[in-house]
C-alpha cells in the first residue's frame, strides 16, 4: 500500500471523531444556550369518564363519545359559583372558557356554534350539568362572552366534540381563550337550525352588528 493511501486511511477515525464532537457541541448548544428551539410539550391531561350518577331522580351515564355532535339550547353561569369545585375537582373560574356537560369526559373539548350568528368557539368541558331538560350545555361567563351571548338567558347552539392541538388545550387549561373558528356558512347554519326546529336565517347578520354586540357583552 502506498504511503499516501495509508495516510488517508489513518485520517478517517480522526474525521469521525471531529464530526461526533461537532454534533455533540451543537446538541449542547441547543440544550444549554437556546432551549426555546425545542420547547417542551405540555403534559396531556387524562380525561376521566366518570361513574353513572343521578340528579333529581334522573340517571346519567357518562361515555367517551368521540363523534358527539348535537344541536339544542344552552345557558351560562357565572360569578355566583366562583371558587366552587367543578365536576373534575378544579376550582371554577367564571372568566375561563369552560362548560358543563352531562355525559362527556372531563376534560374534553367541544366547538360551540351560536346558531343565531354562526360564530364558533373552542370550549373545555370540566363540569357536570345542565340538569334542565331543555339545555344541552352550560357555558361559563367567559365562554358566553366570547360567543357573544352573555346578554341572553338561553340560546340555540351546536356542540361538537373535537380534538384540538396541544397549544390550544394548554391555553384553555390556563383560563385563556383559543382562537375562534371560521364562521359557519349560511347554508349549514340554516340546516342546523332546521334540525333544531328553529326558523332558518334569511340573511347573514351584518358583521358590524355582530362585532358591536360582542364588544358590548365583553364590557358588561
Amino acid at each position: 500500500m502506498r504511503w499516501k493511501d495509508r495516510t488517508a486511511i489513518a485520517a478517517l477515525p480522526l474525521l469521525a471523531l471531529a464530526s461526533c464532537g461537532s454534533t455533540d457541541g451543537m446538541r449542547e448548544e441547543v440544550q444549554r444556550g437556546r432551549p426555546e428551539a425545542f420547547p417542551p410539550a405540555p403534559p396531556v391531561e387524562p380525561a376521566k369518564i366518570g361513574e353513572p350518577y343521578q340528579i333529581s331522580g334522573q340517571s346519567y351515564t357518562p361515555s367517551d363519545q368521540s363523534n358527539y355532535d348535537e344541536v339544542g339550547y344552552a345557558s351560562w353561569y357565572g360569578d355566583e359559583l366562583a371558587g366552587n369545585k367543578t365536576g373534575n375537582g378544579e376550582t371554577f373560574n367564571p372568566d375561563g372558557i369552560t362548560a358543563a356537560h352531562r355525559t362527556l369526559p372531563m376534560p374534553s373539548f367541544v366547538e360551540v356554534t351560536n346558531l343565531d350568528t354562526g360564530r364558533t368557539i373552542l370550549v373545555r368541558v370540566n363540569d357536570r350539568g345542565p340538569f334542565s331538560r331543555d339545555r344541552i350545555i352550560d357555558l361559563s361567563k367567559g365562554a358566553a362572552k366570547q360567543l357573544g351571548v352573555a346578554g341572553q338567558g338561553h340560546f340555540p347552539v351546536r356542540v361538537r366534540r373535537v380534538n384540538p392541538p396541544e397549544h390550544e388545550r394548554a391555553a384553555l387549561s390556563r383560563g385563556e381563550a383559543a382562537a375562534e373558528r371560521l364562521e359557519t356558512p349560511p347554508a349549514l347554519l340554516n340546516a342546523l337550525r332546521k334540525k333544531l326546529g328553529a326558523q332558518p336565517i334569511a340573511d347573514k347578520p351584518d358583521p358590524a352588528n355582530v362585532a358591536a354586540a360582542a364588544a358590548a357583552s365583553v364590557r358588561s
